[in-house]
């Protein structure tokens, strides 16, 4: 959590707005480095009520999703929260495995990439889910974990007296040793051997009676057929 992640916004504003129309605590939590706290510091500037750092990064050399899901996890096993709010996808991974990893772990049940979230007395929940510019309705029950997709809400902008409030609110720092994890507990289940972007599809030319003929991957394929 070094940069913001635009989607832990959607999550953090929707907890707030949660919090406000049903009581309860937001406590927001990451998994990262020192580096993470001035990111901790904008979410309770949001209106979080406390927050929660688990530094492993002196502890496990190598980390993945699995890594970062297992902490969560254990963090969250004897906290019974009924609402987890976790951003849809990672801007620099964006492989969206982390929430659903953390639910499975919990065994509670969780929807992906929402768009509304309502939950209705006694713990009824109904949520609209975004399938690829389609909408899927769901409907389900508390404890629940969501991740939140672009177009949930509006995040809010820090206010000053946030900010100043901020500064005072508790922000919690843990490592492993406080979960009763060693490195064997955590240790990365995948390695990521190379990093690199694809090139896009070149359109060809071929001259036909004098005239240039663009040709696109589909038409090379159905000529070469």
């Amino acid at each position: 959590m070094a940069e913001f992640n635009p989607y832990d916004e959607y999550a953090i504003e929707e907890a707030i707005q949660v919090r406000d129309k049903h009581g309860g605590e937001v406590t927001v939590v990451t998994v990262g480095s020192e580096e993470a706290e001035k990111e901790l510091r904008t979410a309770l500037a949001m209106g979080c009520d406390k927050a929660v750092l688990i530094n492993i990064d002196d502890d496990v050399e190598e980390q993945d999703q699995y890594t970062t899901a297992k902490v969560l996890a254990e963090y969250l096993k004897d906290k019974n929260p009924d609402l987890i709010l976790a951003g849809n996808v990672a801007i620099d991974g964006g492989s969206g495995q982390v929430g659903p990893r953390v639910a499975e772990l919990l065994g509670i049940p969780y929807v992906t990439t929402i768009t509304k979230l309502d939950i209705a007395d006694g713990g009824n929940v109904t949520v609209v889910r975004d399938v690829e510019g389609d909408e899927e309705i769901i409907e389900t029950s508390l404890p629940l974990l969501v991740t939140a997709q672009q177009g949930l809400n509006e995040p809010r902008y820090p206010s000053l007296p946030g900010i100043m409030k901020a500064k005072k609110k508790p922000l919690e720092e843990l490592e492993l040793d406080d979960l009763d994890l060693d490195e064997d507990d955590v240790e990365a289940k995948t390695k990521t051997i190379e990093v690199f972007l694809r090139r896009s599809g070149r359109r060809h030319r071929r001259r036909r009676g004098g005239r240039q003929h663009r040709l696109c991957p589909s038409d090379l394929l159905r000529q070469s057929v």
